[in-house]
C-alpha cells in the first residue's frame, strides 16, 4: 500500500551508510544504516533517523553536543549505552536522552549477536552545535568555534 504525506513507510526511504569521521573512527562505525525520516517528511527543525546497528560497531565515538539535544529509542536487539557513569543495556522499549551542553559523553555500542534497530531524534542546531569528545583515546572535537563545520583534533590542527 502506498502512502502519502504526511504518512510514510520508513522501508521506502534511502539507506545512507557513511560517516564523515576520519580514520581509525570511521571503521569503528561502519557500516550502519540510517534511514532519514525526518528529511524524508520534509521536517527541519528536528532530525529523526532510523538506525540499525550490526553486531560490534559504535554508532559513534563517545561524544556531547554543545547546542543539540539527542533522544534514542530502541525498538529491537540490545545495544550497551556507555556514559561517564559507566554502562547500561538497553533492550526494546527502552530510551535515553541527552541534554545539549550536558559534557556527559555517551555512546550506543552493539555488542550482540544480532543487529539492533533504534530510533534517534535530535533539535537542529548545526550552525552553533560542536560536539566533544570524551574517550581519552579519541583526539576530536566537531565544529569547534576556530573551525566550524570542521573535524580537528584536540590541539586545534586539522584533519
Amino acid at each position: 500500500m502506498a502512502l502519502n504525506k504526511p504518512a510514510l513507510d520508513p522501508a521506502a526511504v534511502e539507506v545512507i551508510s557513511r560517516t564523515g569521521y576520519p580514520e581509525p573512527y570511521r571503521s569503528r562505525v561502519l557500516p550502519r544504516h540510517k534511514r532519514p525520516l525526518g528529511d524524508a517528511l520534509g521536517l527541519t527543525r528536528i532530525g529523526i533517523n532510523l538506525t540499525m546497528l550490526p553486531p560490534g560497531k559504535e554508532s559513534s565515538m563517545r561524544h556531547w553536543h554543545t547546542h543539540e539535544d539527542e533522544f534514542v529509542y530502541v525498538l529491537e536487539g540490545e545495544v550497551v549505552l556507555r556514559t561517564d557513569s559507566g554502562e547500561q543495556r538497553l533492550t526494546a522499549g527502552m530510551c535515553a536522552g541527552f541534554p545539549a551542553g550536558s559534557p556527559d559523553g555517551h555512546q550506543i555500542v552493539n555488542r550482540g549477536t544480532q543487529p539492533a534497530l533504534y530510533l534517534e531524534i535530535s533539535n537542529r542546531n548545526t550552525a552553533q552545535d560542536s560536539v566533544y569528545y570524551t574517550d581519552a583515546d579519541v583526539d576530536l572535537i566537531w565544529s569547534p568555534p576556530h573551525a566550524p563545520g570542521k573535524f580537528t583534533r584536540r590541539d586545534g590542527t586539522p584533519y
